[in-house]
């Protein structure tokens, strides 16, 4: 399941939200040309990225920030900031454009902090901005458990677009993030499971105020875990190519 959009719009302009995806980018386009040199590539990650063990022994704090506007990829890239679009606007509409800063460099932080925990002499740098939008999904949530969101489900050769409540779509993310991280050796590289994990928990309780203030369980029964606003509806267009009826043999 691949989720493409919510039916949750915002109210106002996510500025906090859309200036992280230009940052992600353009950060991203500055040092594009350095994967055609694999050498410089991993000098580069070497030096900006987060790296546990260095960390364990004190060095190169400076990681946990500067690791979270790195990326290993196009599609590394791409699903992240596909992600921060969909789940970032309606958080940064709830805490404001600062709080919402603030709480995405937070969920970043410690999710980089559970990684560390998790792999203390791992000498693998690790980059990405996932660990912060797990937080962004964790706190989404907790806020609106049964917004619609429109995964794309892909079998083999078969392709639908099913919309699914929020929770069955996070959940199950979160869940294979702790299965990974606890099945999976991650000790010569791949995904960094424990920071998803870790972002998405922080995410929650980060949350937590917000929620409460809502009325926490009582506020759920109110709203049914559903937005307090009406949902996006969305249509598809009908094609301009013109229909060629088949002609029938004599």
């Amino acid at each position: 399941m691949f989720p493409i959009r919510d039916h949750n719009p915002s109210s106002g302009t996510p500025y906090v939200t859309y200036a992280l995806i230009v940052l992600n980018v353009v950060i991203f386009a500055s040092y594009w040309p350095l994967f055609a040199e694999p050498y410089r590539l991993t000098v580069f990650f070497g030096d900006w990225a987060l790296i546990p063990a260095a960390v364990s022994e004190g060095q190169r704090m400076h990681g946990f920030v500067t690791s979270l506007f790195l990326h290993g990829g196009l599609m590394h890239l791409g699903g992240n900031m596909l992600f921060l679009w969909i789940f970032g606007d309606n958080l940064e509409d709830d805490m404001g454009h600062t709080g919402f800063a603030l709480f995405y460099l937070a969920a970043g932080l410690g999710a980089g902090l559970a990684q560390v925990l998790a792999n203390p002499g791992s000498a693998i740098p690790t980059v990405g901005a996932s660990g912060a939008i797990a937080g962004v999904m964790g706190g989404y949530l907790l806020l609106y458990p049964r917004a619609r969101v429109d995964v794309l489900l892909i079998f083999i050769i078969f392709f639908k677009v099913i919309p699914v409540p929020a929770w069955l779509m996070l959940g199950v993310w979160f869940a294979l993030q702790l299965f990974s991280g606890v099945s999976v050796d991650t000790a010569s590289g791949g995904v960094a499971y424990w920071a998803h994990a870790g972002g998405f928990v922080i995410g929650l309780a980060l949350t937590l105020p917000i929620w409460l203030r809502r009325g926490g369980p009582r506020g759920w029964s109110r709203t049914d875990g559903l937005p307090p606003h009406p949902e996006a509806r969305y249509t598809l267009s009908r094609s301009n190519v013109p229909r060629v009826r088949k002609r029938r043999r004599r």
